[in-house]
This record gives structure tokens, sequence and C-alpha cells, in this order.
């Protein structure tokens, strides 16, 4: 991982995000923090985070979740290992707007043999936006 974000706006401990993906390069900046148990995945709010309402559009918040739970199951498991998204489940409990950090913190990682199940809670401002479950496959990667 790369050295700790020190921006004001940037909440301490975090860093920009260490997992580049294609769907997520157009919502950089990204950034995380590893702790022993979870990766916690967040940004700032922006325009291009948006739906037509001007609210952080379901499918941010659905991917980032994906996201954060699958790399918080794969600290369970070996290095070679892959998490695969079985299924997801989310509940919006409330919306993200623009200039607001958004933090995708996963709180339950329970690992199988080859199941991973993992929940994760959503805060715009420390305020609960959503709540997600998870279950993934723990396959080698070839």
């Amino acid at each position: 991982m790369t050295a700790e974000h020190t921006s004001p706006d940037i909440p301490p401990g975090f860093a920009p995000h260490f997992r580049k993906s294609p769907v997520t390069t157009p919502w950089e900046p990204l950034y995380s923090k590893t702790t022993d148990k979870a990766v916690v995945i967040g940004l700032r709010i922006a325009e291009p985070h948006t739906n037509s309402r001007g609210l952080a559009h379901g499918g941010l918040i659905s991917t980032l979740a994906d996201n954060a739970m699958g790399l918080s199951c794969g600290l369970h498991y070996p290095n070679g290992s892959a998490a695969l998204t079985v299924s997801l489940n989310i509940d919006f409990l409330g919306s993200a707007q623009i200039g607001q950090w958004l933090e995708v913190s996963t709180e339950f990682v329970k690992p199988g043999g080859t199941l991973c199940f993992t929940q994760c809670f959503v805060t715009a401002d420390g305020k609960p936006c959503a709540r997600a479950n998870a279950t993934f496959r723990i396959a080698t990667k070839h």
C-alpha cells in the first residue's frame, strides 16, 4: 500500500486504494485502509458518483460494498485465492450527497472452506447510508 494520504478532506489512516479496477477507474480517487480483519474503502462524493438527483448512485454504493467485502474475505485466505461474488444484497438506508465522505466498512466475515459470508455498512459523513451482505466463493487463481 502507498503512503498515507494527508489531505485534510480525507480521514486519517486512508491512502490511495491499492486495488485498481476498470469499473472503478472513473470514480477515482478512491481510498482505503486495511485492518487485520477488513479492507475499508472510502471516497469523497463528487458529481461523477451521482444519479440524476445529485445523490450517490446506488450502483456506485453496491459496487464499492462488493469490492470491500470481497477484499475483506480475501484477507482470511492464502495468497493465490480469489473471492468471487455468489450473492449480494443491499438495503439503502439513507442518501449521500456531493461533498460527503462515503465509507464502506466490512463488519463481519465468516470464512468457510469454499464460501465466505460477510456484511458491511456504508456511511455518509458517519450517518447510515446502506448495509449489504454477500456470499463469496473462494477459488484458487490460475
